[in-house]
């Protein structure tokens, strides 16, 4: 924390207001503060009176550092603080506090799909919560143009009387988009709470239209209690969306990739192709936004990869060319494949792409090589890169994964493999769903399975 900054804007805050206070004020002043006792009135040395602003300045600098967080809550919880001093205060103490961040482009977007009536309506109530973050009456040059032309009068004027202000501008003018990450977080949890929404309907419109956006981000406004019979909303980090965008994905390779190191302090990789391996190796490498991979986005990669002007003709040669790199001898992971896209082949463009064998580790040694220190896992059955950084691991489990022998014999040492390589993914930030082969080997019946399970994987990104 800047406890430098922190010790200054107390001292804006209370110090230098010290012409509203009594000497005989300043002792209980500086208790209901938890500062230490000011000097007396009269300094015994000199016999001459010390100024109130110097006996409030002398308490303040006999402050330690760990006590100012403290005090300058007292500050805000006690003080008539001009809302200037109070955000300046506030922005300083959530330095420390976790928050989930909200980038500017989604603050925009975000905005531009709140419909502002439901919160007009209940004026008092949503003018309170503008006025508990926002700075509403403090504009130096608003005198010029009298108490009619604050912002606090503006937004009476133009959002709860003619309705002319949509909520983008509102936000532009109260300096939402530029606001520090946990002020922004705490607006979001305020506007849909119900001291500014006492209409449960109105509130869950809200947090659906919000997290519309925010879940491409990794974010979502959350019920997580209840005050009164209202819901309470929370912005919190949904799973453990990777904070790193991918920069390549390989994936349905149909032999084993060729990968050099182009520049060892960057850190960049590059695939070889070699001319006997024309496209049986698949690097995707365009920019992977906060709507993840969808399959619009593969189609255009495709499309240009090969020059293909004929959408159906990209779209059958793209699935045909992905599900070739399927293993021969799994039905139950060909079933997921032509299941997926088959169950959403009418809606696919703004959908995840399901990516087939996807290369998580890669070593140019063999396991015979490396022995112990060899990567297990190195390939994912299926991966979606789905909005709000969420990557999710999708694998099917045949009997390899717990049997030796040709699936007669169980082996604790490959299942304890398989479950190490589970976690592994999971702290790397996956999320990691499993089906067993038997389940999806007959498609009708992995039909049911899968359609249930997609659609509420769906209904969640």
């Amino acid at each position: 924390m800047d406890v430098d900054s922190l010790r200054r804007l107390i001292d804006e805050a209370v110090v230098s207001r010290y012409e509203v206070f009594r000497h005989d004020d300043i002792p209980a002043l500086c208790e209901s503060l938890s500062m230490p006792a000011p000097p007396p009135r009269i300094d015994p040395h000199t016999n001459r009176e010390i100024s109130k602003h110097k006996r409030l300045t002398a308490s303040l600098s006999a402050c330690k550092g760990e006590a100012l967080p403290a005090i300058a809550h007292a500050v805000l919880a006690s003080q008539p603080v001009a809302a200037a001093h109070r955000n300046a205060l506030q922005d300083v103490l959530w330095q420390e506090s976790s928050c989930v961040e909200i980038p500017g482009r989604t603050r925009r977007e975000l905005a531009a799909s709140f419909a502002l009536e439901d919160h007009a309506r209940h004026s008092e109530r949503f003018l309170k919560t503008l006025d508990a973050f926002w700075i509403l009456d403090d504009d130096p040059l608003a005198g010029w143009g009298g108490p009619d032309k604050s912002l606090r009068a503006k937004i009476i004027r133009h959002v709860i009387g003619h309705d002319d202000w949509d909520a983008e501008y509102l936000f532009e003018q109260l300096g939402c988009f530029e606001a520090p990450h946990p002020r922004f977080a705490r607006f979001l949890e305020a506007l849909a709470a119900p001291s500014t929404l006492p209409e449960e309907p109105a509130q869950r419109r809200f947090t659906e239209m919000a997290n519309e956006h925010l879940l491409r981000v990794g974010a979502q406004l959350q019920a997580v209690g209840e005050h009164d019979g209202y819901p309470l909303f929370e912005l919190i980090n949904v799973g453990q969306a990777s904070s790193r965008r991918p920069r390549q994905v390989i994936f349905a390779t149909l032999v084993k990739p060729d990968i050099r190191v182009s520049s060892v302090l960057d850190g960049d990789l590059e695939v070889i192709e070699h001319a006997e391996q024309a496209d049986e190796i698949l690097v995707y490498n365009r920019v992977i936004g906060n709507d993840g991979l969808r399959w619009r986005d593969l189609m255009s990669w495709w499309q240009e990869k090969h020059d293909i002007t004929d959408t159906g003709h990209a779209r059958s040669s793209l699935f045909d060319r992905m599900r070739a790199s399927l293993p021969k001898e799994s039905s139950g992971q060909d079933n997921l494949y032509w299941l997926y896209y088959n169950i959403y082949q009418h809606e696919l463009d703004d959908l995840p792409a399901l990516l087939p064998e996807v290369w998580l580790h890669w070593d140019h040694q063999t396991v015979k090589q490396r022995r112990e220190r060899a990567q297990q896992h190195i390939r994912m059955d299926f991966l979606l890169l789905m909005p709000g950084r969420k990557r999710v691991v999708l694998e099917v489990d045949g009997s390899q994964h717990f049997t030796d022998n040709r699936g007669t014999v169980p082996n604790p040492r490959k299942y304890a493999e398989t479950m190490a390589g589970d976690r592994e993914l999971k702290l790397l930030g996956y999320h990691v769903y499993r089906f067993g082969h038997d389940e999806l080997e007959k498609r009708e019946h992995a039909r049911s399975i899968l359609t249930d399970f997609f659609s509420r994987l769906l209904r969640a990104a």
